[in-house]
């Protein structure tokens, strides 16, 4: 009788079907370390998750966790169970930032599988899944969608029936819960290092936030176990030398909390970021390489209810050694990270 395996291989193409649901381990509870840790990272400027006394002003208990942070987590607790065998991550949809996260609180995460497609190559399919994270009283804290190229166990098991989901081009404002917002109506400027409210940006305007950060490698690996996340493409270059690249790959979630810590330069009152429209991950990131970015205003809206806070629909481009005054497109040589998200300011 042999016995039951004890290791996991993490799963294949083949192991999704549409409708499944996924627990994924572990729970994590966050602590007053983790958010001190990400800011060492990143070094972002944030007024509301940097001082406990400029939350309580605006009606929260103290300091939020940094909204990236909850998405790094969340995140990272679906890697074992869905991107181990992953090619790449590819994009985002449908997301929301939920009920604010404080050290203490722990976080859970479940996704259901809601769509599959094997590729053209017959070698990987693509994987989307719908993902929610909650905290220890069931509170929503988040959920979007992503969807991965997966690697097929082997080549020649016979494809599904693909499903590709309909998904929203963009998070309608109307949607947007205004109790998951702080009040903006004490918002300290002064405090925020800010110079610009909402009624001072405009659809159309593009902001160079001038400065970059060069990525090390131990920093990358640090983050990314900050996140338990566990993608092998990120750490182990024994394998990584066999691979297209020959060196490991930085996680795209590390480029995305630069790119915002970034951001501050430009969009100080920004401090609550409330959906994820879309994204991509362009090109790879590697150790060594600087990240720079800029942003431009898609749109501007009203939070229901809120007459203290406005939304603006903010597209943020990222670059590896690229100076981003030129704002280059999408597709530009260097390109590595094109964001879509509503952000919160004050008005």
């Amino acid at each position: 009788m042999s016995a039951a395996p004890k290791t996991s291989p993490g799963s294949f193409f083949e192991d999704f079907a549409v409708g499944q649901d996924i627990v994924h381990a572990t729970p994590r509870t966050v602590t007053a370390g983790d958010a001190a840790l990400y800011q060492a990272l990143y070094g972002s400027r944030f007024a509301l998750q940097s001082s406990d006394e400029f939350a309580r002003a605006l009606g929260l208990r103290a300091a939020p966790v940094d909204d990236w942070l909850v998405f790094h987590i969340v995140f990272g607790k679906t890697v074992p169970d869905i991107s181990l065998n992953a090619v790449a991550n590819l994009g985002y949809a449908e997301g929301e930032w939920g009920v604010p996260v404080y050290p203490g609180d722990t976080l859970s995460a479940t996704s259901t599988v809601i769509g599959v497609r094997e590729n053209s190559s017959g070698r990987t399919g693509t994987v989307y899944v719908r993902t929610r994270g909650t905290n220890q009283r069931g509170e929503e804290v988040l959920s979007y969608v992503r969807w991965a190229m997966v690697h097929k166990r082997d080549a020649a098991s016979p494809p599904p029936e693909p499903v590709v989901p309909d998904l929203a081009a963009a998070v309608a404002p109307d949607s947007i819960a205004a109790g998951h917002v702080p009040g903006f109506g004490h918002f300290d400027m002064a405090a925020a290092g800010a110079r610009a409210r909402w009624g001072d940006y405009a659809a159309g305007e593009r902001i160079d936030h001038v400065d970059g950060m060069t990525v090390e490698e131990a920093e990358h690996q640090l983050a990314t176990r900050l996140y338990q996340n566990t993608a092998r493409v990120h750490f182990d270059q024994f394998a990584a030398k066999a691979g297209r690249f020959g060196r490991r790959l930085i996680y795209g979630g590390h480029v995305i909390s630069l790119a915002r810590a970034l951001s501050f330069n430009g969009l100080e009152a920004a401090v609550r970021v409330v959906a994820l429209n879309g994204g991509r991950h362009v090109a790879p990131l590697f150790a060594g390489e600087t990240v720079f970015a800029w942003s431009e205003v898609l749109e501007k809206a009203e939070l229901r209810g809120r007459p203290d806070v406005g939304l603006i629909r903010l597209r943020i481009v990222a670059a590896k050694d690229r100076p981003c005054g030129d704002h280059p497109a999408a597709d530009a040589e260097g390109v590595i990270l094109d964001l879509d998200t509503w952000v919160a300011l004050p008005r």
